[in-house]
């Protein structure tokens, strides 16, 4: 007998197809089976979404194109995991072909059924021969009474839940612990716990197997993030699907996990950025874990110590609207520990000019006789921003993009940051011939030998010179470079750590006692909205780097030099008052009707010129005319983004508002066929493509 089923592909972005494909099966197939298909003139990786009830009268049935395998070694992907990647699709205006194939593992899309039958045999021939790590797991913590009443009132209440603790507060005891209650309860429960970025998934990962690995067997706990290769992705994708590894550890990629035994998610560092994806589906990992949450009945924990302001205002008091319950854990672990002692220095009154002022310098010195480390956080790599002639005003501007290549010392090279354009150092100005080039700014490799120049006579209590370390992009290019560099710091092979905000967050760093912050103002008056939070975060996850050690948190500080020391925001930093940020912020907004009292979306259109992007989004405005007031949404004349030219492609956007989530929704998803229909005109000839971003981070 012949059955038709509708199965997803991965379509194309915003194709014309975007719906499931009828093809063809001998057997009926259950909804959530991987099957192979034809598509075009190549065979494709496809899931079966459900059996189609009606076939479209205009379809030829003897057109119908039959399922060419089916992968029936792998059990069906589950019900809640589809209605996870329906609402991640049209939430996020993308198709659910597109979510549902990019959350599968890139291996796994190339075997046929042959191959991954071979594969699971030859994995569990492995597996059987693995005997496996220590048997002895890693005692749990001793709780304070502020992680104690957290657990408590995870426990008592049904959730979402906040956690709000303060950094060194413990929450990754926290994260541990909730999960071994609910493996010890439930025998076929499995936890997902998610980081922001992959340099802080191998230090997780070594704590988490080295408390259940030895009970629960070497397959427990398994990572997900992109830094892996297909084959440990394949193999760990397919130990959480088939609910053999208990723990899954990942980025934001590892919300999409196929868990049918998922009772526990924790997002670390939910503020973070990094959550949300800035490619293709433009998802958030973390308001897609709370919606999973609901949908598979587990419990969701997020955690941080400056939560995101949208998280923060769900977490207020349930007779104001609050959604989520919080958590608090004000206080670091260690009757001695203390959170450092925060330190203004007005620009203003130190030497012109200077970098380093005289006593930040001399606190460094200090640390680095009594054997501690400092740390020094500048938010920006190379060696300077900008390379520049005096003569003629030429600078190192990108020929491809609207931005300047970045000049890089070491290697001699002025290097794009956006399109990867390089090319050496000019040995005379290009325009004039000037041989007289000068840097403009400063980032973290100029710091670095600055630093050198300036403690080059300071000892080591062993009298051995100062070590000095780089950790940012450049230095960590290559596999296992992050990790060792990590290593030297932490075995106090370093005396003063220079990096970007790669070091600023989730680390552990014991010996830390001096973190500064170098030039932090630019974001005090930037364009985006966002970018005080983001600045505060970063201040406050830097500062919490410093005096982890109870023994030596008493003299820990952190140091911000700035030229506009009575800012508000500065005020709340040396308060670690993270709650009266967040109120003056969301007072701000409120007034302002900006997210989270509003909602947002923005489509962005890339051409060759700017004229065509930008006419693409006019007409498109224009087609919806009044219609759009009627649905309660406002639609912003497109202007250019931004970074306006990326690669000699010129790039525009337009700001779609509501004050109703639910309106913006119906409005996008209306929409579609008329962006559709505009790219079709005449003035959009020469348009490349165009992408919605909802909920967008940055405008």
């Amino acid at each position: 007998m012949t059955h038709h089923v509708s199965v997803l592909v991965q379509t194309p972005t915003h194709s014309s197809v975007s719906r499931p494909l009828t093809y063809r099966s001998e057997s009926l197939l259950a909804p959530g089976t991987l099957v192979r298909v034809p598509f075009g003139t190549r065979e494709t990786l496809g899931v079966v979404w459900d059996s189609p009830s009606d076939l479209d009268p205009t379809l030829l049935v003897e057109k119908i194109r039959g399922v060419a395998g089916v992968l029936d070694a792998i059990a069906p992907l589950g019900e809640s995991w589809r209605q996870l990647v329906t609402f991640a699709a049209n939430y996020y205006q993308r198709s659910a072909g597109e979510v549902a194939l990019a959350a599968l593992p890139p291996q796994l899309r190339d075997l046929s059924p042959l191959q991954l039958a071979r594969h699971l045999k030859r994995s569990a021939k492995q597996a059987g021969a693995d005997p496996g790590g220590s048997t002895v797991a890693s005692a749990p913590a001793e709780l304070s009474a502020e992680q104690a009443q957290a657990i408590n009132n995870f426990h008592a209440q049904a959730g979402p839940f906040l956690l709000f603790g303060a950094t060194g507060s413990g929450k990754t005891e926290v994260y541990l612990q909730c999960v071994a209650q609910l493996l010890e309860q439930d025998p076929s429960a499995q936890a997902l716990v998610m980081v922001p970025e992959i340099n802080l998934t191998p230090q997780l990962e070594a704590r988490f197997v080295a408390r259940f690995a030895p009970r629960y067997g070497p397959q427990a706990v398994v990572s997900m993030h992109s830094g892996m290769t297909p084959a440990q992705r394949l193999k760990a994708w397919l130990a959480a699907h088939a609910g053999l590894a208990r723990i899954v550890l990942g980025t934001r990629m590892a919300v999409f996990a196929s868990a049918p035994g998922l009772r526990l998610i924790v997002v670390d560092e939910e503020h973070d950025p990094s959550y949300k994806q800035q490619e293709g589906a433009r998802y958030s990992a973390r308001d897609l874990a709370v919606y999973r949450a609901r949908l598979d009945g587990a419990k969701v924990l997020l955690g941080s110590a400056t939560p995101s302001l949208e998280s923060w205002h769900h977490s207020r008091p349930a007779d104001q609207g609050g959604r989520y319950v919080r958590l608090e854990m004000p206080s670091r672990i260690g009757p001695q520990a203390a959170l450092p002692l925060v330190r203004r220095v007005d620009m203003n009154h130190q030497p012109k000019r200077a970098v380093f002022s005289p006593p930040l310098l001399d606190a460094i010195i200090q640390r680095a006789g009594r054997g501690e480390q400092s740390m020094i956080l500048l938010n920006r790599r190379g060696y300077a921003p900008v390379l520049n002639c005096g003569a003629c005003d030429w600078k190192s501007q990108c020929a491809h993009c609207s931005a300047f290549r970045v000049f890089h010392k070491i290697d001699r090279t002025l290097r794009c940051h956006h399109c990867g354009f390089t090319e050496r150092v000019p040995r005379a100005c290009p325009e004039c011939g000037n041989l007289d080039l000068s840097t403009v700014g400063r980032g973290t490799e100029r710091l670095e030998e600055h630093l050198v120049e300036l403690l080059v006579d300071v000892r080591r209590p062993n009298q051995e010179p100062l070590r000095i370390a780089r950790i940012d992009a450049d230095t960590t290019r290559l596999k296992g470079a992050l990790e060792s560099q990590l290593a030297q710091v932490h075995a106090g092979d370093v005396d003063v750590l220079v990096g970007t905000q790669m070091i600023a967050k989730g680390h552990d760093f014991r010996r830390i006692t001096l973190v500064a912050a170098i030039n932090p103002d630019g974001a005090l008056f930037s364009s985006d909205f966002r970018a005080g939070e983001r600045l505060f975060s970063l201040l406050m996850q830097a500062g919490g780097r410093a005096g982890r050690d109870a023994d030596i948190s008493g003299a820990a500080e952190m140091w911000v030099q700035t030229f506009h020391p009575q800012h508000p925001l500065f005020e709340a930093l040396k308060r670690h008052d993270y709650p009266a940020f967040a109120a003056q912020q969301l007072t701000e907004r409120a007034q302002a009707g900006l997210p989270p009292f509003s909602f947002q979306a923005l489509v962005r259109a890339e051409a060759r010129t700017q004229d065509v992007a930008q006419a693409f989004l006019a007409a498109a405005s224009a087609a919806v005319g009044a219609s759009a007031e009627q649905a309660q949404v406002t639609l912003y004349p497109p202007v250019p983004m931004s970074m306006q030219r990326v690669a000699n492609v010129e790039r525009a956007q337009m700001l779609v508002e509501s004050p109703s989530r639910a309106a913006l929704q119906r409005f996008m998803a209306n929409w579609h066929e008329v962006l559709h229909a505009t790219r079709a005109l005449p003035q959009a000839k020469g348009l490349i493509r165009w992408s919605i971003d909802v909920d967008p981070l940055a405008i």
